[in-house]
């Protein structure tokens, strides 16, 4: 992976502590299951101890693919933007659906961070690519698997 990628504070939060965790409480962890595997005795049919090392090539790459992200991002704090009221990369925007009338509020973050269920979308979105880089009061348009859709930004904030 060349270059930064963006990541908002709380999605950087959210991979630091997951790497506290893996190498804290995960890794001892597999470390001490092969250990008892081994103590079994014979390793060449022990199916406890290629499941641990399986685990551990799991948890080593997982560490280094958080490392190499945190040492790769470009953390940004959406309370601190100053976009002049434009849509970027951590502000949250409401919607309305042009058809439908249905408004909804999306905050556009990093493909770690997006979680539709939590509001978060993915910066790498149809509906946030449309968005980026438009005002409130413009017309976003679309293109869905069920047609073209509009979208008119009835805000955007940053926090």
């Amino acid at each position: 992976m060349s270059g930064k990628f963006p990541i908002t504070l709380r999605g950087a939060e959210m991979l630091r502590q997951e790497l506290q965790r893996l190498k804290s409480v995960e890794r001892p962890a597999v470390i001490a299951a092969i250990a008892e595997a081994r103590s079994h005795g014979d390793l060449s049919e022990n199916a406890e101890y290629d499941a641990a090392k399986e685990r551990q090539g799991f948890l080593e790459g997982r560490i280094k693919e958080i490392e190499g992200k945190l040492g790769n991002a470009q953390i940004i704090d959406p309370a601190s933007l100053d976009a002049d009221g434009r849509v970027v990369f951590g502000s949250t925007v409401e919607i309305e659906d042009m058809d439908s009338g249905d408004t909804v509020t999306y905050q556009i973050v990093g493909d770690d961070e997006a979680d539709i269920k939590a509001a978060k979308i993915s910066l790498n979105s149809p509906v946030a690519r449309a968005l980026i880089g438009k005002f409130s009061g413009d017309v976003a348009e679309v293109q869905t698997p069920g047609g073209k859709r509009e979208y008119e930004i009835l805000d955007v904030k940053y926090v």
